[in-house]
């Protein structure tokens, strides 16, 4: 299979129910999935959404 990778950077002002909420919104109008999210000391967090290429163009990312 082939995917596309979309890195973010979440900072620590962004709660983890907000994390989520916004991840969400975008797995279910984009056809992100969640590939890893990497927390760091101070609070950020770097995640990494993933989806199957296709043929036809898809919404990106609205952030």
């Amino acid at each position: 299979m082939d995917y596309e990778y979309a890195p973010l950077r979440l900072p620590p002002n962004v709660d983890r129910l907000t994390a989520a909420a916004q991840l969400a919104i975008q797995a279910e109008f984009s056809g992100w999935e969640l590939a890893r999210v990497q927390l760091f000391r101070d609070g950020t967090r770097q995640v990494v959404l993933r989806r199957r290429r296709v043929g036809t163009p898809q919404p990106g990312l609205s952030y």
